[in-house]
């Protein structure tokens, strides 16, 4: 692994780039997670009505994905250092004017801001990685960036029930603050900057619209960003609705820390498995089975949420498989979308990143905005976004699946010889 190293700065090992990265980024899922058991808490004090609860959720969605077109061209030009932390420094800053709103539009506002000052926490640690490495070596290591990151959503919402319990749901946005400065400190005193010189690009309106183009109009990526931003939006879907899905539709409020952890437990596992195999099968071959696989457990959600009382352990167990599947599907998908953009891994990471953002927050708000006291409407945007995820994905594989890396390339260098 070579990186362009600080002069003040040893080398971060492996293991340690892949922690400080996981961090980072889980500093945003903390950011939503935690607050997933106050929903019901924030709305009783502050007067949101019915599903308007869940826009506590949406509003910094939606930022982040706006938030997401910027960083990584700052990031390209700068250096990836001084982009993470200014969006520490507002992720600490906003998380503290959140716990201090006074109404419920105020909240909202604060949320969406946090959103788009933090989204360098989302976009800038995959220019680092892509710096660094590439192709079925970059899947594998996003896979354990993503195998630790993942911890969160286990660990988040049942930190953020007892923070609640002992002082109110404002002391989760102070919990957030604190996690904010501590991982801060940590990057500042050992990242060093991954950006080589002559990576670096001008900071020109037309140069970053012509990089973030070249990212977004790829026949070979676009399938995969927009395929993922699909299929995680009907998963954004579920964060959404889940607090109402497991306290109203099954009664089991008091135990939603646990089930909520439960279903997440399989996107770990399968992100553990991803980084055993991926080298050696390739990107494509495992993360197109997850596809197919998801799209079969979809439909057998969709039928059990039809049945006049679904039991709860058919829910449970379903989206935990398919939450395993996405687990397969996000890492490889994401690094397959990267993999043509070395130059411009920070303007291809922003774009890319909006665009799954944007995407997966509309679509997690138009599903959540959908319960009608079952699971039905989330069953049938799950199949829905992932056929039309296969549908991409086929788009961008001229019609083949399970191909690998090598076989793209050659026929990217065939269209590229016919086309000259």
């Amino acid at each position: 692994m070579t990186a362009a190293i600080h002069p003040a700065r040893p080398p971060l090992q492996e293991r340690e780039m892949i922690a400080l990265m996981a961090l980072l980024m889980s500093l945003q899922a903390f950011g939503i997670d935690a607050m997933l058991p106050a929903l019901g808490e924030i709305a009783l004090e502050m007067g949101a009505q019915g599903n308007d609860r869940q826009f506590v959720i949406g509003a910094y969605f939606l930022g982040s994905g706006i938030g997401a077109f910027f960083p990584g061209a700052f990031a390209d030009r700068f250096g990836r250092r001084p982009i993470l932390a200014v969006a520490l420094a507002a992720y600490i800053t906003l998380s503290l004017a959140c716990a201090l709103a006074t109404n419920y539009d105020l909240l909202l506002v604060l949320r969406l801001i946090q959103g788009v000052a933090c989204a360098g926490l989302s976009v800038v640690p995959a220019a680092i990685v892509r710096d660094q490495v590439g192709g079925d070596r970059m899947a594998r290591l996003m896979s354990l960036i993503m195998m630790i990151f993942l911890l969160v959503p286990i660990l988040a919402p049942g930190i953020g029930q007892l923070i609640m319990f002992l002082a109110g749901w404002r002391a989760i946005f102070g919990a957030m603050a604190v996690m904010g400065l501590i991982v801060g400190f940590w990057t500042w005193r050992r990242l060093p900057e991954t950006l080589s010189a002559e990576n670096r690009q001008d900071l020109q309106a037309a140069n970053i619209v012509r990089n973030m183009g070249t990212a977004l109009c790829d026949r070979g990526a676009i399938g995969y960003v927009v395929g993922s931003a699909l299929v995680f939006g009907s998963l954004f879907g579920f964060l959404n609705s889940s607090q109402q899905l497991i306290s109203q539709t099954f009664g089991a409020g008091d135990y939603f820390f646990l089930i909520f952890g439960g279903a997440v437990v399989g996107m770990v596992l399968a992100n553990f498995t991803n980084s055993r195999i991926v080298e050696k099968f390739g990107a494509r071959r495992v993360s197109h089975t997850a596809l197919l696989i998801f799209i079969v457990v979809s439909v057998a959600q969709y039928l059990s949420a039809g049945q006049a009382q679904q039991p709860l352990w058919q829910f449970i167990i379903l989206m935990s498989l398919s939450m395993a599947m996405l687990g397969f599907i996000g890492a490889n998908f994401g690094s397959i979308a990267m993999q043509p953009f070395f130059h411009i891994a920070g303007a291809a990471s922003s774009a890319q990143t909006a665009l799954r953002m944007i995407t997966g927050a509309v679509l997690g708000a138009l599903i959540g905005s959908l319960y009608d006291g079952s699971a039905r409407p989330l069953a049938i945007s799950m199949l829905s976004c992932a056929l039309l995820a296969l549908a991409l994905v086929l788009f961008s594989e001229r019609g083949k699946l399970f191909r690998r890396a090598e076989a793209v390339q050659n026929d990217a260098a065939d269209v590229t010889r016919t086309a000259d």
